[in-house]
């Protein structure tokens, strides 16, 4: 298997790396990341300026592309040019993984992540992809021990046959040991409320009124039943299916005959 390997919080971020190294075994990893945190860029691209591209050494071990752009410039780059380059005209990756994010996608964070907008990428350019992110606490991390639990996860994913635009979303509960022991996974539907976070009014010394952002990413107006918050935060494996078709085929035919009766 052939897989790029990308993130949002920069190519030398703790989660690549810990990923990069539990995911050995898996086949082929090319890196291609971007060269600096872009967390909460959702799906945004690069078209005015270029996209600037550096070979890196994170370790010992693991090298990649350090691209100055977004996560999905990243993908789109990688997939359409950087792979063939490397490996010839007319091939691509067999899987692309996003991630593993310092902090969890889940809810409506979905929409503004980065880790996600470069797996839904590889899904538009027609090749699966899982995005993995980590639900951080207030103690520190083991990075390590939550990329294995993620291996884990993907090995089971990946088990069955992926369809060229699917997009899997994954997300770790808090791992704060090496031997956390391995949580039990939930299929889940990504909760829709939004957060309640909310903006601090400040006033800076020469008299500039700003506004700082305050919460914490993880608390909603509500959590609904079977849905990835309430797996996540009870300290399951969440895991949905996302998709990018955005249109709302519940509403189309009502809208349909709205429309075209005032039409007539």
């Amino acid at each position: 298997m052939k897989i790029l390997l990308t993130n949002d919080d920069g190519i030398h971020a703790p989660g690549i790396h810990a990923l990069y190294t539990a995911m050995q075994g898996m086949g082929e990893i090319l890196v291609v990341a971007p060269a600096d945190a872009q967390s909460a860029t959702s799906h945004g691209i690069t078209f005015h300026t270029p996209l600037l591209v550096k070979e890196a050494r994170i370790s010992e071990t693991m090298r990649g592309y350090a691209v100055e752009g977004r996560p999905a410039d990243c993908v789109k780059l990688g997939v359409r040019r950087i792979w063939a380059d490397l490996f010839g005209e007319g091939t691509r990756p067999d899987l692309v993984v996003s991630g593993m994010n310092s902090g969890a996608n889940v809810g409506i964070n979905v929409i503004y992540s980065g880790t996600v907008g470069a797996a839904v990428e590889a899904a538009f350019l027609g090749v699966p992809s899982i995005a993995v992110s980590l639900h951080l606490g207030k103690s520190e991390p083991h990075w390590q021990r939550a990329a294995e639990i993620a291996r884990a996860a993907m090995d089971r994913v990946i088990k069955h046959e992926i369809d060229p635009h699917t997009v899997i979303n994954i997300n770790i509960p808090r791992t704060t040991t090496a031997h956390a022991p391995m949580p039990q996974m939930r299929v889940v539907a990504m909760n829709t409320a939004a957060g309640i976070d909310n903006y601090e009014k400040r006033v800076a010394p020469h008299g500039q009124i700003y506004y700082w952002p305050n919460g914490n990413g993880m608390e909603f107006f509500h959590t609904r039943e079977g849905s990835d918050v309430e797996a996540l935060t009870a300290g399951f494996i969440a895991i949905t299916p996302l998709q990018y078709d955005l249109t709302n085929h519940g509403r189309t035919e009502l809208w349909r005959e709205r429309l075209h009766s005032i039409a007539e």
